[in-house]
């Protein structure tokens, strides 16, 4: 296998793993355990819209589901990196360790960060609706 093909493979295979993340934390953790009110509430707890909770529940769900198959990962994944950022800043105060009470902002951190790359990299293999890449983009009248 070909240098360029491992690499594909392994963007392919962050893609999967953000996406199968996102749907887990929208549909298990922020669904099932918490429930959408007990999210909402929590919103409230740290000073933001409880509408929130369920604007960014359907973000993560369907964002979890393009990425994993593959659905403009690019820009998909560039769209979650507020959310992330967002999801940092409210662990922010709970000390750095996720494994320290209400979470620290390590893990949430760590995602923001797999997301900008999961958007400076692509789609890679097996995606149904591969991204274009900002550069190839030519403008009307424009020549090569």
């Amino acid at each position: 296998m070909s240098q360029s093909h491992l690499t594909e493979f392994g963007i392919f295979l962050l893609r999967i793993a953000l996406g199968i993340m996102f749907l887990a934390h929208s549909l298990f953790l922020k669904l099932f355990i918490f429930t959408l009110p007990g999210t909402a509430q929590f919103f409230v707890s740290i000073g933001l819209p409880g509408s929130f909770a369920y604007m960014i529940f359907a973000v993560e769900a369907i964002a979890g589901a393009l990425l994993v198959l593959g659905v403009q990962a690019r820009w998909v994944a560039s769209a979650t990196v507020p959310i992330l950022a967002g999801a940092t800043w409210a662990h922010s105060g709970n000390g750095w360790m996720f494994g320290y009470e209400n979470g620290g902002w390590e893990y949430p951190a760590y995602l923001t960060l797999l997301a900008v790359v999961q958007g400076l990299l692509g789609d890679g293999r097996f995606a149904l609706s591969p991204s274009f890449a900002p550069g190839n983009v030519q403008m009307e009248g424009e020549t090569t």
